[in-house]
């Protein structure tokens, strides 16, 4: 059964099989979020030597990471990934995925393992090594985001594919997902944002026994709008989470606004 943490100023409703919590601020929003996934690492961790997370890297995260480090948690029994990186950055990169998180959460906590992506020099390679990993370590949780464009991951429209034979690809990103990283303030300007990426594939984030999906800022109210109401198809890969069990979507009052709530 999912375990859902609600105070008495929690809005949850349901749009098919996925819970959707509101909250006012994206702080409530964050800390909630943390809660539940905190108890349901204890949950996992009571029966296992350690578990398997994906993490999303993004400012929309920002408040979760934060909030999730004040919990109590055995870091040490959780191996983590993930979800996505871009080709052609410097190692050094503060845009790199990976740098962020290991400045937000990576670095911060004492994990049994952190495995990072994108550190081949062979794309397809670095595909294969890193598909090889989550079939070593199938993920038991997945704490992820919605694009601008509705991606999940780097699962734009274009290239999204919800029988995905593969665990990881290669694709190349539209010019939403790019603009959104200006957006998000990553990069100073479109040119500088690349133009192609790894990312872990919906099948393979579906694959996931529990997603926690944090989704804070009025840039996203549209793409909440259309996961929620609009078709399940490729169009809008983020609306594959009302198919999922034991998936959470987490608001802010700017990501529903959208959203009849009355």
């Amino acid at each position: 059964m999912l375990f859902i943490h609600v105070n008495k100023n929690d809005m949850v409703f349901y749009k098919d099989k996925l819970v959707v919590k509101h909250y006012l601020t994206r702080q409530e929003m964050g800390w909630s979020a943390a809660q539940d996934a905190a108890c349901r690492i204890e949950e996992l961790l009571r029966d296992r030597e350690y578990i398997n997370i994906i993490f999303a890297a993004a400012p929309s995260q920002n408040d979760f990471l934060a909030a999730l480090q004040e919990c109590k948690i055995d870091w040490g029994r959780i191996n983590a990934f993930h979800m996505d990186e871009y080709i052609g950055l410097p190692m050094d990169a503060p845009q790199r995925f990976g740098n962020y998180l290991k400045d937000h959460i990576f670095g911060k906590v004492p994990f049994r393992q952190v495995y990072y992506l994108g550190d081949a020099s062979v794309p397809q390679e670095e595909c294969m090594r890193y598909a090889s990993l989550l079939e070593k370590f199938p993920p038991h949780i997945v704490f992820l985001g919605i694009g601008e464009n509705g991606h999940i991951a780097f699962n734009d429209p274009h290239v999204a594919d919800f029988a995905d034979p593969f665990l990881v690809k290669v694709v190349d990103l539209d010019l939403t997902c790019r603009r959104q990283q200006v957006n998000d303030g990553c990069f100073p300007s479109l040119s500088e944002v690349p133009t192609h990426a790894y990312t872990l594939t919906v099948p393979a984030l579906l694959a996931s026994s529990y997603l926690f999906c944090i989704v804070p800022s009025r840039l996203k109210a549209q793409a909440v709008y259309h996961t929620l109401y609009g078709e399940i198809d490729e169009a809008c890969p983020a609306s594959i989470l009302r198919t999922k069990e034991n998936a959470i979507l987490y608001l802010d009052k700017d990501s529903a606004a959208l959203l009849n709530l009355k």
